[in-house]
């Protein structure tokens, strides 16, 4: 009997151990640059289309799938190749990790700007219009 409520009370507490772990990782402004400079990462913007449009980190493949709108799922699905890995911000990284939390668990392989792009201007890197 004993060993029955310790092997239960173990297995519950694994779970409670595994609850909330993070499938991507996160990273900041200068690992994110240095990821997204390569042919294999894509970088997807997860803001609005108007913050997007008021400035966004510059790039000539970025994406603007906006974590917000029903049809995220669908659109990172259909738009983005599983086979590489998937670049995600947003303004100050809470969007950006419920995106990348989302995409990873439909398949991505996923990094998240620490910081959002306000990290980003704040270490000079290149925006875009």
């Amino acid at each position: 009997m004993n060993k029955l409520i310790l092997s239960a009370m173990t297995l519950f507490g694994s779970c409670l151990c595994s609850c909330g772990q993070q499938d991507f990782k996160t990273v900041d402004a200068d690992e994110f640059e240095k990821a997204v400079s390569t042919d294999t990462v894509q970088l997807v913007d997860v803001r609005t289309a108007d913050e997007f449009n008021e400035g966004h980190i510059a790039s000539p493949n970025i994406k603007n799938i906006d974590v917000k709108q029903a049809d995220f799922i669908q659109r990172a699905d259909s738009e983005l190749d599983k086979g590489k890995t998937v670049a995600v911000y947003c303004r100050s990284g809470k969007r950006s990790a419920d995106a990348a939390g989302q995409l990873t668990d439909i398949g991505f392989k996923v990094i998240n700007l620490d910081g959002g792009i306000l990290e980003w201007q704040k270490r000079g890197k290149a925006t875009a219009r």
